[in-house]
């Protein structure tokens, strides 16, 4: 159990005047406890007071003695919601976790587990928002593995090779590098389709003088890496190189811009006002990034309509892109660590490094 973790949890839940909360949220629960399980359509949660840290759990799933103040065990005959309302603070209202299922809320309602129930996630949310030193020493790794993988997929791309067969073989590569596999499925995307952000590798063949495109992250003891690249493979025409430099300037841009106190809306207004500029203000068609640790997107992005400012500790992704269907598309991703006084970007895989040898 994390005594610190769970005291910012406590502190943030004060602010927003509640005294108590449970959390449902496996990845959170282990930021708190240390203890994981996924729980499948299972009960599993915790509670959390100023009497303590309780974890509520089926007796199939790994004992979780040690990770919490109290455990508390039922099997799958029981019912654990009388069990739970037995430990919230019934003359208080309860913060409940954004994800937990209304099958399980409703009950809770009906039992009078507390005054009143209300969405209480995002004080979960604050503290992971702001890595420890611990942490951003595992982002980091994380984003070394990932930069030592894009070499690696660099030299996949050869005539005749599938997007399918390098995204296939580059869990292999993450293994190989010590990490624990995939942080999300990666893009692969080769000529007209890198114009889908999103495309989910196939069967098309590389062809010599094709743009290529690659979004891959892999985890390094529960951290996630995220990052993007684009290649040229062969002399770039005018307009390639046009839109690859102005989505370049665009990525650093925006990292230069970062320091504790600015806001997350002008970040991403740093890159999109030099897009729109060069003309490409319609094709860069989502927002500048998200939030990332424990999981590969967390809560906070990098977007026109978040204005909070950015604070020492949060790590997110920069990553402008200017897709032009049917024919081109670029995108350049960092993740980015607050410093006290500044910016440290996670990757170092060059920006500069656009030319393949095919």
């Amino acid at each position: 159990m994390n005594k610190e973790r769970i005291d910012r949890v406590l502190g943030n839940l004060e602010a927003r005047g509640l005294s108590q909360a449970l959390i449902c949220d496996p990845v959170s629960i282990k930021y708190l406890t240390g203890y994981y399980t996924f729980p499948h359509e299972r009960f599993f949660a915790l509670h959390l007071s100023s009497d303590g840290a309780t974890l509520f759990c089926n007796r199939l799933f790994p004992s979780a003695e040690g990770f919490a103040d109290r455990v508390v065990t039922f099997t799958d005959t029981d019912d654990p919601l009388p069990l739970v309302a037995d430990v919230c603070q019934k003359g208080s209202a309860l913060g409940v976790d954004k994800n937990l299922p209304a099958r399980w809320l409703l009950p809770l309602m009906d039992l009078g587990a507390a005054t009143g129930f209300e969405v209480a996630s995002g004080a979960v949310d604050a503290a992971r928002s702001a890595k420890d030193a611990e942490e951003q020493a595992l982002m980091r790794e994380a984003s070394h593995l990932n930069d030592e993988a894009m070499g690696w997929l660099a030299a996949q791309v050869r005539p005749g090779v599938t997007e399918l067969a390098i995204a296939e073989g580059l869990l292999g590569a993450y293994r190989a590098l010590g990490s624990e596999g995939y942080s999300f499925e990666p893009i692969v995307s080769f000529g007209a389709n890198a114009a889908d952000p999103h495309h989910e590798p196939d069967d098309t063949v590389f062809v010599p003088g094709q743009m290529v495109l690659f979004d891959v992250g892999c985890l390094w003891q529960g951290y996630c890496s995220d990052m993007t690249r684009t290649f040229f493979t062969a002399e770039p025409t005018e307009r390639q190189l046009e839109v690859y430099e102005t989505v370049r300037r665009a990525n650093e841009a925006a990292a230069a811009l970062v320091k504790p106190g600015v806001e997350f809306a002008e970040i991403d207004a740093a890159a999109r006002d030099l897009i729109t500029g060069a003309g490409y203000g319609p094709y860069f068609t989502h927002r500048l990034g998200h939030q990332i640790g424990m999981e590969v997107h967390e809560p906070g992005d990098v977007s026109g309509s978040h204005h909070e400012p950015v604070r020492p500790g949060q790590i997110f992704s920069i990553e402008p892109g200017i897709y032009l269907e049917g024919e081109i598309g670029v995108r350049i991703e960092d993740l980015c660590l607050v410093t006290e006084d500044g910016r440290e970007i996670l990757n170092h895989y060059s920006h500069e490094a656009t030319g393949l040898t095919v």
